[in-house]
This record gives C-alpha cells, structure tokens and sequence, in this order.
C-alpha cells in the first residue's frame, strides 16, 4: 500500500467525507432496490407506455378528425412554409393535446394518491408533543429522569 503525501489536513477529512457520502448513497440505492421499488417503478413504465399510445391513438383517431370537422382540414396535415422550410404545426397541437390528457390523468391519480395515503397516515399516527429539557431544550423521553445532553436532574411529569 502506497503512503499518500498529504497537503492538508483538511484533505484527508474531505476524502472522508466524500467515502461516507457515497456509502451513503449506495446503502440508500441498495435499501431503494431491496423493497422492490425497481419492480414497481417498470411495471409503471410499462403501463405509460402502453397508456401514452391509447392517448396517441384518441387523439389521432379521435379528437384531430373532430377538430378537423371546425377548420374543414385533417389537424395532423396543418402547415406553414418559410422560404422551402415546412413547420407542421398541426402535428405539434397533437402532441400538444396529448400532452395535456397524460398531465391531467397522472394529477388525478397523484391527486387521489396522495389523499389516500395522507389519510392513512394522520389515522396511524396520534403524535403527543416531544417533551424538552428545562436546560438544553434538547427531545428527550417522556419518562427520563436526566437529560442525557447536558445530563441535568429533570422534574417528575406526572400523567
């Protein structure tokens, strides 16, 4: 093992703050993996894939020919031309539109999610207040006879 010739000391303590942080991480990628988040992230990817091209189809087969209907013009085939550029700006309002639907459907289920979740918690959890030492105002246990901080006498709580 080869001896490093350190410059500072604060070169050594940034290194290891640097190994602790990266395990860290990989302790955090490898609980993340671990509990099957991985599973369920693919099996969502695959489900918005599959999702997007419903959409895709709705608007192309569905909702560009209604609009057609108003501006008597397929929407998809709308475009403009700048000395020989074409811009298909009909095909952009596609995506567009189905750039709104996704937003909207992946809200309203975040939406729903969330509220499902939040309700859960806020019935599991009845929180009494921490209670704090009289000195350090450090958290301690409810039930502790010394702050274990500053280690000062605390009084009694009687329940």
């Amino acid at each position: 093992m080869a001896l490093v010739n350190w410059t500072s000391p604060n070169q050594y303590i940034e290194i290891c703050e640097r190994r602790h942080s990266m395990k860290k991480f990989l302790n955090e990628f490898k609980e993340f993996a671990l509990r099957g988040n991985i599973m369920s992230m693919a099996i969502g990817v695959i489900i918005g894939v599959s999702f997007q091209g419903l959409v895709t189809s709705l608007t192309d087969n569905l909702i560009s020919p209604f609009i057609g209907i108003f501006v008597n013009y397929n929407l998809d085939y709308l475009y403009f031309t700048i000395f020989d550029a074409t811009f298909l700006y009909g095909s952009f309002l596609t995506s567009v539109i189905n750039f709104v639907i996704i937003a909207f459907v992946v809200f309203t289920l975040m939406r729903g999610t969330n509220k499902l979740f939040n309700g859960v918690k806020k019935a599991e959890e009845p929180k009494n207040p921490p209670r704090l030492c009289e000195f350090c105002f450090t958290d301690i246990h409810k039930d502790a006879t010394r702050c274990p901080h500053c280690t000062s006498q605390l009084t009694v709580l009687e329940e």
